[in-house]
């Protein structure tokens, strides 16, 4: 299977995005000619699904790119609950991807109108996303499109709109490294994602260092250094994020005061809350609430 080849600049842009939950016989909707990019990543369950003539299974971990140029449709119905995340994207060339042959004559040089060609060139370069793949990192694309999903209620905002392209950046790089072979996942990535997951999934408990290698079965001091070789960040400053990044959800979506969303994302005291959202995040969560209002 050919991958799907895009030349850069300029990048593929984020569109929307979205979460959905599905109960068994669900069948994915025939559809054709959309104009942009579906990317579907399936975190539960398994989708069946059908473009022109190829026909994928999309299972929990797996990631799947229709083309905007060509009829997809349901193949059978999911035999279990299932859950997906999609996401629209686009590219502003006017030709869709290019085919693999059209990258072996290197890089196409394109000058800046307003400056004489000589005075610098802007060199192009391509990069190539898998159709169909079974994402190396399924639990770091999970915590991006969740991020992208907590955004979405403040998309308007320019500034809310520049993160999301960030993130889906950042979705973009993991979905080109599953292809390389040299880069499976070590052990110490299996243990890092092993750990983000744990923190997501207990966010809300009391969690320590000593609890979690407990959980997982390694040395908290080897937990820290693999989080800190993938995340750039300790367990703790981990679990800190994330707790900040659910309280901003809730911030923006209800009306709960500050002193129960502190409860509700797991911290035992709202001063301690609101003194580590500042630090993040520059304002109070008071503040931040009026912001997004």
């Amino acid at each position: 299977m050919n991958p799907l080849v895009f030349r850069i600049p300029p990048l593929p842009h984020y569109i929307a995005s979205g979460f959905n939950r599905c109960q068994p016989g669900y069948q994915h909707r025939s559809r054709q000619q959309i104009k942009v990019f579906d990317l579907l990543i399936v975190r539960q369950g398994c989708l069946y699904i059908g473009e022109e003539e190829q026909r994928f299974t999309v299972k929990a971990g797996d990631a799947l790119i229709l083309r905007p140029d060509s009829r997809h449709f349901g193949t059978a119905g999911c035999k279990e609950e299932t859950a997906y995340y999609w996401l629209h994207f686009q590219t502003f060339h006017d030709s869709l991807p290019l085919s693999p042959a059209d990258t072996d004559s290197g890089h196409d040089n394109a000058s800046v109108a307003e400056l004489p060609a000589s005075f610098f060139n802007i060199s192009s370069f391509h990069l190539e996303l898998p159709q169909f793949i079974t994402l190396l990192q399924p639990d770091k694309a999970y915590e991006v499109l969740d991020g992208l999903e907590q955004l979405q209620a403040t998309a308007h905002l320019e500034a809310v709109r520049f993160s999301q392209q960030l993130l889906f950046q950042e979705l973009l790089q993991l979905l080109a490294a599953s292809r390389n072979p040299e880069q499976r996942s070590s052990q110490s990535t299996v243990c890092a994602e092993q750990a983000a997951s744990y923190l997501r999934a207990h966010y809300r408990e009391e969690i320590t260092t000593a609890m979690l290698g407990d959980s997982l079965n390694f040395h908290p001091v080897y937990i820290a250094r693999c989080m800190n070789k993938e995340y750039g960040c300790s367990p703790m400053e981990y679990l800190l994020r994330y707790r900040i990044g659910q309280s901003k959800l809730l911030l923006m979506q209800t009306s709960f005061p500050i002193s129960r969303i502190a409860g509700e994302v797991g911290f035992n005291q709202a001063s301690y809350f609101s003194s580590s959202f500042m630090k993040l995040e520059g304002v109070s969560p008071r503040e931040y609430r009026q912001r997004f209002s």
